[in-house]
């Protein structure tokens, strides 16, 4: 089968044909038919997230199962999931309070090989790794069973690839992690496809002011499509101040960074009010830190917290965001802005680092 390989740092993805074993127990091999082009990738591809390469990369994505390893029981084949980019031992202590994307019941193996230790694709012989134990960048994916949801059979194949990541980790920021009430209001920094979720999840919350700032004038528009009420340029306008004078000088009552970079960290904090929550959403570099003034986190009792895929159990809110998009009450079909081909993966990712689209999806043949 073909995968797209990253093989070197700063260099194009490759598609190569790869080997590919089947499932071994408590494993499954699906034909995938749909992936999103995720700022994720893109970390590994440039370095900020150094991993061992060759990698095959990919984590948002759904397919259909075509064949499962023994003792797998709750897929069979002609199921139509989406991928869950983390596992789910589902007997640590995380996985036990339902905090599943925290699970830590395989670290005694990498992340970029099976819970043997193995890998299930090969070049010439060799193994490759695969990303969060997925890889999804290829025509069929074997994984870890526990790696993969069942949804409806309804949902297009494109919705259902993002909501596995971009989707789960907007919306889940806003209701499953910071669990924004109605009449709140909102500032989101950072108006990609992980951002404009935080938008939508906060108007499906019943947030009052949803404040939307970026550097791209198209991504302000796409926010105003998805529900913010007032943009910022942050090129043209201090942030922080435009929020205070929207919020009467006091802030918003919680602020998002969908970005991940020190400087859009330090603006949440500074934007929100007293006793405001300010949440780290977008992963930066690993070497990343920010300056936070700590004084004001004290007088002010501020709140900064992290949310990791939105703090969602993808058992359960996969199915729940599915939904919610053929109900009509999050809208999937203008978040996708561009499809691609297969071979048309590295142009993908250069329209989601030059910021032209919202969500770029790979289709499949």
């Amino acid at each position: 089968m073909r995968a797209a390989v990253l093989t070197a740092v700063n260099k194009p993805l490759e598609i190569l044909d790869l080997e590919q074993e089947g499932p071994k127990a408590g494993e499954a091999r699906v034909k995938v038919r749909a992936a999103g082009v995720c700022m994720s990738d893109w970390h590994i591809m440039n370095g900020d997230w150094p991993l061992p390469l060759p990698m095959v990369l990919g984590h948002e994505a759904a397919g259909e199962v075509v064949e499962t390893g023994p003792g797998v029981t709750h897929v069979k084949s002609g199921d139509h999931v989406i991928f869950s980019f983390r596992p789910h031992c589902g007997h640590c202590a995380y996985c036990s309070q339902g905090r599943t994307v925290l699970c830590t019941g395989h670290n005694d193996t990498a992340r970029w090989h099976m819970h043997d230790g193995t890998s299930r694709v090969k070049l010439n012989g060799e193994p490759v790794n695969v990303m969060a134990r997925i890889g999804t960048f290829s025509e069929y994916v074997v994984c870890p069973a526990e790696q993969l949801v069942t949804v409806r059979r309804d949902l297009p194949w494109t919705h259902a690839a993002i909501i596995g990541c971009s989707v789960a980790t907007g919306v889940g920021a806003v209701i499953r992690h910071a669990q924004v009430p109605a009449g709140a209001s909102v500032l989101v920094i950072g108006c990609g496809g992980v951002g404009l979720n935080v938008v939508q999840g906060a108007r499906l919350a019943g947030a009052r002011t949803i404040i939307a700032a970026d550097l791209l004038d198209n991504k302000l528009q796409y926010a105003r499509q998805f529900g913010a009420t007032h943009t910022v340029n942050a090129r043209e306008e201090d942030v922080v101040k435009r929020v205070r004078d929207l919020t009467n000088g006091l802030g918003v009552d919680y602020a998002f960074d969908a970005i991940g970079s020190p400087a859009t960290a330090v603006q949440i904090v500074d934007a929100v009010a007293p006793a405001g929550h300010a949440v780290l959403v977008g992963i930066p570099a690993y070497s990343a830190t920010a300056p936070i003034g700590l004084s004001n986190m004290v007088y002010l009792e501020k709140k900064l917290t992290g949310t990791y895929y939105g703090s969602v159990r993808p058992s359960i809110d996969f199915g729940v965001l599915a939904d919610l998009d053929m109900d009509k009450r999050i809208n999937l079909d203008d978040l996708i802005s561009r499809t691609y081909r297969f071979d048309e993966i590295n142009e993908g990712f250069r329209l989601l680092t030059s910021g032209s689209v919202a969500r770029g999806v790979i289709v499949f043949d």
